[in-house]
């Protein structure tokens, strides 16, 4: 069961990859991840804390999972609040205030994996007061805040959701 749940893994961690086609849709890449990351947590439930060899597998799957996984699904669940009553007539809004949004939410992604992976869940809140101290000045733009919350809760909720499959094949 053990090589099953990394081999599903790896399936979070390549599909993102799916999505870097411009004119590929992300719901596949996010579905196939979510997939991934579930048929992982059922088959890490039925094996033994992993050592060696498999226990460096799981470690650097779950980084690359949390990781590369995070970007679809925020991409997700922006389009998902688009099509809210309140989120305006517009089909195709404009992009959002909040710029070098990937590149940061890689950095937080990694930020989290490293500190849960190390033992140090509270490094979560020190992460998320940095992010909201340096992108504080911009937080006033229309539309930014909202951008904000969602973006970085989806991206920390994937991240932890990974890491939470990461530590049951190790412990």
């Amino acid at each position: 069961m053990t090589v099953l749940s990394l081999v599903c893994l790896a399936v979070a961690a390549l599909a993102p990859a799916l999505a870097l086609r411009p004119s590929m849709p992300v719901w596949p890449a996010a579905s196939l991840s979510i997939a991934g990351l579930a048929g992982s947590a059922l088959a890490a439930t039925a094996t033994t804390p992993v050592q060696g060899v498999p226990l460096a597998a799981t470690l650097i799957l779950t980084a690359t999972a949390a990781i590369t996984g995070g970007g679809p699904a925020v991409l997700v669940a922006f389009r998902i609040a688009r099509r809210q009553p309140d989120a305006g007539p517009e089909p195709t809004p404009p992009p959002g205030p909040l710029r070098g949004g990937r590149v940061i939410g890689v950095l937080e992604r990694g930020a989290v994996t490293a500190s849960i992976l190390a033992g140090w869940p509270e490094g979560i809140a020190v992460i998320m007061a940095v992010k909201g101290l340096a992108r504080y000045p911009e937080l006033r733009e229309p539309n930014a805040s909202e951008q904000f919350i969602i973006g970085t809760s989806t991206s920390v909720l994937w991240a932890v959701a990974v890491c939470g499959v990461g530590q049951a094949l190790i412990t």
